[in-house]
């Protein structure tokens, strides 16, 4: 799922190209997209673009008339963009955006069809798409703290969590767990204050290094190779790897369709953290620590 960097970096790509222009047409080939029908996304249609903005994960197109279209890309929806009208693509395209500087082209990869869009009028009714997290980047460690503890969890959901933290996926989450070396498993509320101070550092400090690292990658092209995984990330995507601070192989944890990774050396005092398919089938054998693994 794009994250607080790379929605910031879509943002950033989109302004030269589009702000100011003209929202021509709105082209929906997935019907699963729209999620609203009042107004119509056709009252969109001929009316000039005059902000953009993140709210959490989505993208905010502020266009004339206090209208608003508000995109969710969920896990696998991808922007590009073309200086020329472009057919939406046969299997993979949700939908094409038409200015009259290009088009701005919606994807989704998978079977599934989670990405959103909502056509809304006034601040009012776009507040109310706002999840309600905090934005790190102007927060208190009182904020941070409060946020942190809205509801009891390990620290992965929590920070996960859109209604209490914005901007926050599996992927950041993984790299800042991993910064402020604690284990993605432990509850919230065990959480001693240096500990809390020491993930809210870790958050702002990471999300800002990877805003810039994003931003250097795309330069001043367009970003049509948004991934949850980097060569310089620390421990997401990094499962079997040695761990860049201190060289233990990096682990996971599997459950469903999402991974959890992390540093035992790092993070759990040597640990290795159940894995809720193969500690089942493993039983006695699963590995309590590193030692034990790699022997």
């Amino acid at each position: 799922m794009p994250e607080l960097p790379e929605i910031v970096t879509y943002i950033d790509a989109l302004r030269p190209r589009i702000g100011n222009e003209v929202l021509e047409e709105v082209r929906v080939r997935s019907f699963s997209l729209l999620r609203t029908f009042d107004p119509p996304i056709e009252s969109t249609f001929g009316k000039k673009l005059i902000q953009l903005r993140r709210l959490g994960k989505r993208i905010v197109f502020g266009l004339e008339d206090d209208l608003f279209m508000v995109l969710h890309l969920m896990v696998a929806g991808r922007l590009h963009w073309h200086e020329e009208k472009k057919a939406i693509p046969a299997k993979v395209g949700l939908a094409a955006f038409d200015y009259s500087s290009g088009t701005l082209l919606l994807t989704e990869a998978g079977s599934k069809r989670r990405a959103s869009l909502h056509v809304v009028a006034g601040e009012e009714a776009l507040a109310g798409l706002d999840p309600g997290g905090l934005e790190l980047e102007t927060a208190t460690l009182d904020e941070f703290a409060s946020a942190l503890l809205a509801e009891r969890h390990t620290l992965k959901r929590a920070l996960t969590d859109a209604r209490h933290i914005s901007g926050i996926g599996g992927a950041f989450a993984d790299e800042i767990l991993h910064r402020a070396r604690l284990s993605p498993l432990q509850m919230n509320t065990n959480l001693s204050e240096d500990a809390i101070a020491r993930l809210f550092s870790a958050c702002v400090s990471t999300l800002e290094e990877w805003v810039g690292i994003r931003r250097a990658d795309v330069g001043n092209g367009f970003p049509d190779k948004v991934t949850a995984f980097h060569p310089r990330m620390a421990v997401h995507g990094k499962y079997g790897e040695p761990c860049p601070v201190c060289g233990t192989t990096v682990q996971r944890i599997v459950y469903a369709s999402r991974e959890t990774n992390y540093c035992p050396g790092c993070q759990t005092n040597g640990r290795i953290l159940a894995d809720r398919s193969l500690s089942r089938l493993l039983k006695d054998d699963w590995p309590k620590t590193v030692e034990e693994l790699e022997s």
